[in-house]
């Protein structure tokens, strides 16, 4: 078939027997069909429907996953998340500084708040963050996108003392500040934490960047020892791509380069 004869329909054909016993399958086989599809349209046509988008009518025509019973943080969907930055644009201060970093970067509250400006690699472009503030105990590294970038030179103009995102006194931003921010908005459909959710489900669904690279933005520690033997690199650079890709979707373009 050529890409102007397929519909939404042949997509929901094809994903309707896996979509709920081979999940992770049927998520990427739609997300790459939606990326090849992209990159053969003419980029100025705007009318332009993707047939393998996962709009709100594929997903009620699909069969229910069933849901987990474990507790989840409220997530945005990653479909909503160009016009929540757009609006996140809006509001100044550390906390939605923060807010926005801790989107860019796919982090932990915490990791975030407790920030140090020695911590950063500015010619590698890089964020280090030492194992004692990580969940998995473990040395982490950031590769940081421009927009990142951004909020730490804005930041800087106003720095006074080693925190990135400092609040009163010599003390981090509170833990409420973020949600502050978000209730400001009148947003409670989303916590800072959930974001990292939009991001994971963006990134499985949307995207080909390989488990690894996924699961190595997100600092998650592998259950299976011989996976983790093979994963303990910390792929900076293919990470790098997807924070890039991350960037690149939920900004809005003239946010891109000024955060």
């Amino acid at each position: 078939m050529t890409i102007p004869e397929i519909r939404p329909s042949h997509i929901y054909e094809l994903l309707r027997p896996i979509w709920v016993e081979k999940r992770e399958t049927a998520n990427r086989v739609r997300g790459r069909i939606e990326t090849i599809i992209a990159k053969n349209v003419d980029v100025d046509d705007t009318d332009f429907r993707n047939p393998a988008e996962l709009t709100k009518q594929l997903r009620e025509k699909l069969p229910r996953r069933p849901k987990s019973s474990a507790r989840h943080h409220p997530a945005l969907p990653y479909t909503d998340m160009r016009a929540f930055m757009a609006e996140l644009g809006k509001s100044t201060g550390t906390a939605a500084h923060s807010l926005r970093f801790l989107i860019l970067t796919a982090c932990r509250t915490n990791e975030v708040l407790n920030a140090r400006w020695a911590e950063i690699e500015w010619e590698q472009k890089i964020w280090h963050i030492p194992a004692s503030r990580m969940k998995m105990r473990e040395d982490h590294s950031i590769p940081l996108t421009e927009p990142a970038m951004a909020i730490l030179r804005h930041m800087q103009e106003t720095r006074c003392g080693d925190l990135i995102f400092p609040g009163t006194g010599a003390a981090p931003l509170s833990h409420m500040a973020m949600l502050a921010v978000l209730k400001r908005m009148n947003r409670r459909d989303s916590t800072a934490h959930g974001f990292r959710a939009s991001f994971a489900t963006w990134a499985e669904e949307c995207t080909d960047h390989p488990d690894g690279v996924r699961e190595a933005a997100l600092a998650h520690k592998y259950k299976n020892e011989t996976t983790a033997a093979y994963q303990r690199g910390q792929k900076l650079e293919k990470r790098r791509k997807l924070m890039q890709d991350w960037a690149d979707y939920i900004l809005p373009v003239k946010l891109r380069a000024i955060a």
